[in-house]
């Protein structure tokens, strides 16, 4: 089956040669039984390439499982993967299946599979390796023939170096692995994918499809969609429900999306539901401030460049008033005010007119921030996990994962 079929059968929209790629991939290593692993961004789809994986095998008629390991409890979990016997803990009043056993001969996903508790991936390593497994309270190994696709949006070499994902595990998963583009390296299929949500909307609801005009197009190809797939089609399915004109303009289609520049540098948690917040505009502010200052070095350098004395144009004019202006908001230091007038900027001036002194670069490093912001939560709430999690906007599990990673103290 060639990759036009695949797109055909299973519902996948696009050309981009990323994704043409990223099925003509997992078309070549479905025939086989060696375990991949799915790599990409959040929302851009990645459980519909197990799917590809499953049907095109030799296991089609077998069972085929997906697990969200980030959604069982950390306590369950090797129950539901292993199954359990009689009295194995408190509540369990009966043996039972876990999805290895249930699956014998067909395909498991484990998606978020970075997730997993590091004593349920010493169970899942053995698995891959001889195919036995223990159900929990038990001590009769039992076998199982399962084919193993997992998916991750984490960048797996960090969660390895930091601990939180075994080396073993992760080459043994990762035999084939499939990257899966985000959103904005497939510019050319947004617009269609838009299309065809549109007229699944139109019709779930009974109503014309919307369409955009061209700025629309030329705005929702250019936007980052830090969200993915996921968030393109959550905009259209707002967008067709609540707009009364059916034809869409640019303006209308961003007053549907964050306000805030894709671009703006930002700690990416996933289990915060803010999509501004003042960290964003403080990452935003600093690297701004540095954008300036870079340009400030190179206007001194043409100055030295042209020998003295220099008029400068409205632009650099603009460029000094704003970094004064930026530097006093933030009472980094104290500097005279901008002037008024065009600035003169004269090179011809002793030794003696300047002050020797050390400069200090302020680090920019997100995780440095990150770190800080945590600290900071930390001891304003005494060291209480519950309570820092929620002023910084992320989970309570998260906030433990940093903890851990950072190797901070409570």
């Amino acid at each position: 089956m060639n990759v036009q079929q695949v797109k055909q059968r299973f519902g996948i929209i696009g050309n981009s040669p990323l994704l043409n790629r990223t099925l003509e991939v997992a078309t070549q290593v479905a025939p086989t039984d060696i375990s991949v692993l799915v790599m990409g961004e959040s929302g851009t789809g990645k459980e519909i390439i197990p799917q590809v994986i499953h049907q095109l095998s030799s296991r089609k008629h077998g069972e085929y499982i997906a697990v969200n390991c980030g959604a069982i409890p950390e306590g369950t979990i090797d129950s539901e993967l292993f199954g359990h016997e009689k009295g194995a803990f408190t509540g369990a009043s009966g043996s039972r299946k876990g999805y290895f056993e249930v699956a014998d001969g067909g395909t498991i996903f484990l998606d978020e599979v970075a997730e997993l508790p590091m004593q349920t991936q010493v169970r899942l390593l053995r698995v891959l390796e001889t195919g036995e497994f223990i159900r929990v309270g038990s001590s009769k190994v039992i076998k199982t023939n399962v084919r193993v696709v997992a998916a991750t949006n984490e960048n797996m070499q960090k969660a390895i170096s930091s601990g939180k994902f075994r080396e073993d595990l992760y080459y043994r998963l990762s035999t084939v692995p499939i990257h899966l583009p985000p959103l904005r390296q497939r510019q050319d299929d947004i617009h269609l994918i838009f299309r065809k949500f549109a007229n699944d909307f139109g019709d779930k609801y009974r109503m014309p499809s919307i369409r955009l005009t061209a700025d629309a197009v030329n705005f929702l190809q250019n936007y980052e969609w830090p969200g993915n797939v996921r968030q393109l089609k959550n905009v259209v399915e707002q967008v067709s429900v609540i707009e009364t004109d059916r034809e869409i303009d640019a303006g209308t289609l961003q007053s549907y999306l964050p306000s805030t520049p894709t671009s703006t540098p930002a700690i990416i948690n996933q289990d915060s539901k803010e999509n501004f917040s003042e960290r964003e505009l403080m990452y935003k502010f600093l690297f701004d401030m540095k954008k300036d200052l870079t340009d400030l070095k190179k206007l001194v350098v043409e100055l030295v460049r042209k020998g003295g004395d220099m008029e400068l144009d409205a632009d650099q004019t603009n460029l000094v008033q704003r970094f004064y202006s930026d530097v006093n908001d933030t009472s980094a230091r104290v500097l005279p005010p901008a002037p008024e007038e065009t600035p003169k900027v004269n090179l011809h001036q002793s030794d003696e007119d300047f002050e020797e002194h050390e400069e200090v670069e302020e680090s920019l490093s997100l995780e440095d921030r990150e770190k800080e912001l945590i600290v900071k939560a930390l001891n304003k709430h005494n060291g209480k996990r519950k309570y820092a999690a929620a002023e910084l906007g992320i989970s309570e599990r998260t906030l433990y994962r940093k903890i851990k990673e950072y190797n901070l103290t409570t």
